[in-house]
């Protein structure tokens, strides 16, 4: 999913590797953990309380605790709230589409549909 991703700036090129990536924690596996290290890519990914209490659990050979940016966390729900926005429309959340190329372009649909709808909306 990473490979897919870019960042577009002001200027230049798209940008292909983004500054953090947040996550739940069903993201907080380690391997997930290694790859965003290995790409300086920062993870806001809170830990699971099993993995905490198994690393407190070993003691000092646990390591350290999982950095947390919390206030970088709460900023996670503007995601989550469009993702639920594109899958108010049933082929999006059912995926109909059988090729990928389809689905995206349903994505693309609906994400236009969403802005035209934001541009005509009037504010009291």
């Amino acid at each position: 999913m990473l490979a897919k991703v870019r960042v577009r700036g002001p200027v230049g090129r798209p940008r292909t590797r983004p500054d953090a990536v947040a996550g739940d924690k069903a993201y907080s596996s380690r391997g997930n953990r290694v790859h965003l290290r290995e790409r300086h890519i920062k993870a806001v990914i809170p830990e699971k309380r099993d993995q905490a209490a198994h690393r407190k659990k070993k003691g000092s050979r646990g390591g350290r605790p999982v950095a947390h940016d919390a206030e970088l966390y709460k900023e996670r729900n503007t995601v989550e709230r469009l993702i639920n926005r594109l899958k108010a429309w049933r082929g999006i959340a059912t995926r109909f589409d059988k090729t990928p190329e389809s689905y995206l372009a349903g994505l693309h649909l609906r994400a236009s549909m969403i802005w035209i709808k934001s541009l005509t909306k009037t504010t009291p």
